[in-house]
């Protein structure tokens, strides 16, 4: 941002500077998102065009296949698609963290400087993202209002791994003393994501659904065109959507900062060295 305004910020002002982040940049969010998407949207147009769908086993009569092929071609399958959408989502969440950080202390990036810091942190990032999962699962496996309390916790353990170095276990430490006293704001960014995933699902994605309902028994030579149009709608919808959560979370984490460890004369005094995250044994903010 060309103005650097370091303050503690309402839940509103967090949100309004996130939307303000996105809109300003907006193509350089949506390009950082869209090009790890790419990968994913390639796969499911792969798995879109061989489903075994009524029209096309109409028209290859004799091609049989064993159970046996079927059922390792559907786990190989389903391996690869978890690897690439895996890959897909740590760059795009590590390039976008990065992203806000330069824009929100006053400089200047691009997608490709973004998403090329995420050279080197891919196993770290998943190390994180596994731990928050299992972390969230188990507070759900106990009560839902447990995993939800959970899960607004560790909303800030990416850019906290990103941004100080941590390792995962580290970063949900950091994320959990963060948010002390916080989770409520959490839980609205949290909410306001879902509401914005859901619109876009309705937006880009089910009427194409609604189509394939609609002619699975009258055309069915034609669902797998529709079949790939969806794909591409629910790709439009992760691209547009996708970054939200992760800006508002970088926002979060500075706000936490600027109010619990006085990250804005911190940084003042040293705007372009290393700045130390104000917790014992945290590691070093930024380079």
């Amino acid at each position: 941002m060309a103005d650097l305004d370091l303050r503690p910020l309402s839940l509103g002002e967090i949100l309004d500077r996130t939307f303000s982040l996105y809109r300003r940049n907006f193509l350089l969010f949506a390009g950082i998102a869209a090009i790890p998407q790419l990968l994913v949207l390639a796969l499911r147009l792969t798995q879109a065009f061989f489903t075994d769908l009524p029209g096309r086993r109409a028209s290859m009569p004799g091609q049989q296949f064993q159970s046996s092929g079927a059922v390792a071609g559907i786990l190989l399958g389903g391996l690869v698609g978890l690897i690439v959408y895996l890959v897909a989502y740590l760059f795009a969440q590590g390039g976008t963290v990065y992203a806000v950080s330069e824009l929100y202390l006053g400089r200047t990036t691009t997608i490709g400087s973004a998403l090329s810091r995420m050279r080197g942190q891919l196993a770290s990032l998943f190390g994180v993202v596994i731990l928050n999962g299992f972390a969230v699962m188990g507070g759900l496996i106990l009560l839902i209002i447990p995993g939800i309390y959970v899960a607004c916790r560790l909303i800030t353990c990416i850019p906290a791994a990103l941004l100080e170095d941590l390792g995962p276990r580290s970063s949900l430490e950091r994320s959990f003393a963060l948010t002390k006293d916080n989770a409520g704001r959490a839980f609205v960014i949290y909410l306001l994501y879902m509401v914005l995933v859901y619109a876009a699902a309705m937006l880009f994605t089910f009427p194409f659904y609604f189509v394939i309902g609609l002619l699975g028994s009258s055309h069915p030579e034609s669902i797998g065109t529709w079949m790939v149009m969806a794909q591409i709608g629910t790709f439009f919808g992760d691209v547009l959507v996708g970054p939200f959560l992760t800006i508002a979370t970088s926002v979060f984490y500075y706000d936490l900062r600027v109010r619990k460890e006085a990250f804005d004369l911190q940084f003042m005094m040293n705007p372009s060295g290393q700045i130390s995250s104000g917790t014992p044994g945290a590691a070093r903010m930024l380079t």
